[in-house]
This record gives structure tokens, sequence and C-alpha cells, in this order.
């Protein structure tokens, strides 16, 4: 028995808000600001001179490091991390199944009319395009696998250009830290000016530390894990698309797609 085809969600079909990312995010910083403010203090913790330090530093030292146009394609990344379009893998597979009965049931051009629903899935949308045209099933495969890899590669750059940051901000908040002790020890016959000076040396390392520890290495992990699931999602698309260019049998699809999928998700699409 064939799963009923109302069930069955389109996938890529909804933009959703990473709620675990955004809450981590506030969370993390409203926990310091909660202490900066019981300490009385607050204001104390802001340097604008740290801040240069630190964050301009940064910058520059990754813009050594990488391209412009890197650099530029994170901000881009990250937007896309918080909000991304919704991927699951057991939808994924359901979907795939689905197109795969109805091209046995009803020919391989029967699958056109479901390209539109497919639009916020470039990569599914060209699978099923390029079955529909009739591509032969290596062609199909060597472009899927391709492009899979570009994605994999571009994906990887981003978090790569992250985990930089994250190294480099902890060194440039002990660059800082160090400024500010020659500031201090070269004008200790002025009282006036040991404040400001200890300011910098100590607030530009509690900078780099909390830009490291907990923006970009935990955005860099969050990308990877992202990683993991669409690399899953386009393998599930590229056996279906294979799957229906061979004129295989569903059943046998099913087999294949939960040998990817983790145990707990893996589809019963026939009875």
């Amino acid at each position: 028995m064939v799963a009923s085809q109302v069930d069955i969600v389109p996938p890529g079909s909804r933009t959703v808000l990473d709620v675990a990312t955004l809450l981590g995010l506030i969370g993390g910083f409203a926990l310091i600001g909660t202490a900066m403010s019981l300490s009385g203090s607050a204001g104390s913790f802001v340097d604008i001179p740290s801040v240069l330090i630190v964050l301009g530093g940064t910058l520059a030292v990754v813009l050594i490091c990488y391209s412009l146009q890197e650099v530029m394609q994170t901000r881009d990344v990250l937007y896309r991390t918080l909000f991304r379009v919704a991927r699951d893998p057991r939808t994924a597979a359901t979907w795939m199944l689905h197109l795969s009965e109805t091209a046995r049931a009803q020919g391989v051009l029967a699958l056109e009319r479901y390209l539109a629903d497919m639009q916020r899935e470039p990569f599914l949308h060209r699978a099923v395009q390029m079955v529909v045209d009739g591509s032969p099933a290596e062609e199909v495969d060597r472009s899927l696998r391709q492009e899979m890899a570009a994605n994999v590669a571009r994906q990887t750059k981003t978090a790569s250009v992250l985990r930089k940051a994250a190294e480099i901000a902890p060194a440039m908040g002990l660059i800082g830290t160090l400024v500010g002790l020659v500031q201090m020890l070269g004008n200790l016959n002025d009282p006036t000016s040991i404040g400001p000076a200890m300011a910098i040396a100590l607030l530009t390392t509690f900078y780099g530390a909390v830009l490291a520890y907990m923006i970009f290495a935990p955005l860099a992990s969050k990308l990877e894990r992202n990683l993991g699931e669409e690399q899953m999602v386009g393998q599930i698309y590229l056996l279906g698309a294979l799957s229906i260019a061979r004129q295989e049998h569903p059943r046998r699809l099913e087999m294949q797609v939960n040998t990817i999928l983790p145990p707990a998700g893996r589809v019963s699409f026939f009875d």
C-alpha cells in the first residue's frame, strides 16, 4: 500500500528560523550582560579602543588569509544558517519515493507537473529536470555529484573562515593586552592614564574570548552540522533521480534510502 499523497509535503517548501542558534546567542550574551549589570559597573566593560583592536584586527588578518569575496560570502551563509530552508531527510526520502512511484505508474514525463513544487530546492529541481529530459543515468550521476562536491567546498570554505576568525580573535585580544600594558608602564608617573591603559589591557582579552568562543566557533560548528544534513538530503535526491532514470522499482529505492537514514528516521512508504 502506497502512502497517501496528501501526507507528502514537497521538501524545501518553507523557510524556518533556527531557534536553537538564536536562543544560544541571545542567552549567552544575556547571561554576560546580567553579570555585568549585577556588578554595578556595566559601563566599565565598554571601551572603544579595545573594540577597534579586536574587531578591526580580526577582520584585517582574516582578509590577509582569504579573499574579500570569500569573507563577504560568509555573511550570506550565516544569514542562511539562521533562516534556513527546512530540509528533513525523512521528508526528502518520502518525496523521492512518491516521485518514483508516480514515474513507474504514469511514466517519467508525469514528473514534469511537480517541477514547480521544487523551486525552493534547486538541486532537486535540476535532478528531476534531467530525468524528465531523458538524460542517461551516468550523466545524471556525474553532474549531480559534481554539484554536490562544489557545494561542500563552498560551505567548508565558509566554515574555515569562521574557524580562522575564532583563532585570530583571542590573539588580537592578547595584542591589545600588550598595548595596554606598554601604555600603562610608560605612564606610571601619570595616575590618570593608568585606568584607560588597564581597560585596554583587560578588555581586549575579554572581547577576543567572547568573539571566538561565543560567536565564531559555535557558528562554524552549526554550519558544519547543517552541511552534514544537506549532504544526506542531497544523497537521497541523487539516489532517487538515478533510480527513476534507471526505471528501478520504488521498493529498491526505499531500501537504498533507509541505509542512509538513521534508524529512528527510516521510512515505510510501502506496507
